[in-house]
């Protein structure tokens, strides 16, 4: 299943994930996740592992153009040179000339002016065929607003955090009305697991009974709705049995009256760090060189 984005480019509705997943599990976690039927791949420059799935995408051997890579640039990569910089490193770490989806990680608020720049970068490396799509992630409706204001081109993608229990309507609303695609990151709930004080999104009866339904788990009936809704979806997990479990969600379909009641789950409770609280003298840390 693809979804196109808003310059005809074609990109697999589900994806893998590597957030958290520690250097030394990647190679193995992504392989199998090739292996299952994954083409998109997910990392970031701040999670410390393009390199790994750049090793793993050769170990599987699959051609280069059936696999969508997506990377992220980090706030201490904001600015227009700066982030030109932040492409050359991280397609330096994961072996490749061209990426798919290259987005910035986050809005960082107080410094507009760098966020800007990098966006205008990507704007540069897109004009230049270096990556295929542009877009951003944890951006919120101010965030969008005040970027569309300086910048040219409408991002292809907003990664932000969606599952059954933060569903953030009006910024998928606004992504839909600028033709922006909204990704979900956490889109099983896996954040409200290992946050505390919060009860899982994998324990929820509603979800358990939907399941029962159709023969599936709460995490694939989760995964079915972000699809049905026509999000892109990036579970992540290193086991290869949950990877697998994850992909098999092509073979049923919710009713109306199901996408209703999951929809009726969101407490309008984030589990992410708030997008304002992201600065450099808080999250700022060095990207290494390719």
């Amino acid at each position: 299943m693809n979804i196109t984005l808003n310059n005809g480019i074609q990109m697999p509705a589900l994806g893998f994930g590597v957030f958290q997943s520690a250097p030394e599990e990647t190679v193995d976690a992504v392989s199998a996740a090739l292996e299952t039927g994954y083409r998109l791949i997910d990392t970031a420059a701040a999670y410390g592992n393009e390199r790994e799935v750049g090793e793993a995408i050769r170990r599987v051997g699959i051609a280069r153009d059936d696999v969508f890579i997506e990377t992220k640039v980090w706030i201490s990569d904001y600015g227009y040179d700066e982030t030109l910089h932040a492409f050359e490193k991280s397609t330096g770490k994961l072996g490749v000339d061209q990426l798919d989806l290259l987005i910035l990680h986050q809005a960082l608020p107080t410094r507009f002016d760098l966020t800007v720049g990098a966006y205008k970068a990507l704007e540069a490396l897109l004009a230049d065929g270096r990556v295929r799509a542009i877009g951003v992630s944890n951006f919120m409706l101010d965030h969008l607003a005040r970027l569309s204001e300086e910048t040219s081109i409408v991002p292809a993608v907003n990664q932000i955090e969606v599952h059954p229990y933060f569903q953030q309507r009006a910024v998928q609303q606004a992504d839909a009305a600028a033709g922006t695609v909204t990704q979900a990151w956490s889109p099983i709930g896996g954040i409200t697991v290992y946050r505390p004080n919060g009860a899982s999104a994998f324990d929820d009866e509603t979800l358990k009974v939907i399941g029962a339904a159709h023969g599936k788990s709460p995490a694939q009936v989760m995964l079915r709705w972000h699809l049905q809704q026509g999000r892109s979806a990036l579970p992540k997990s290193v086991r290869p049995a949950r990877i697998q479990e994850n992909f098999d969600v092509f073979d049923f379909e919710l009713s109306a009256d199901e996408l209703a009641s999951i929809d009726a789950l969101d407490t309008e409770v984030r589990r992410g760090p708030e997008p304002e609280d992201v600065t450099l003298e808080t999250f700022g840390r060095e990207i290494p060189e390719a």
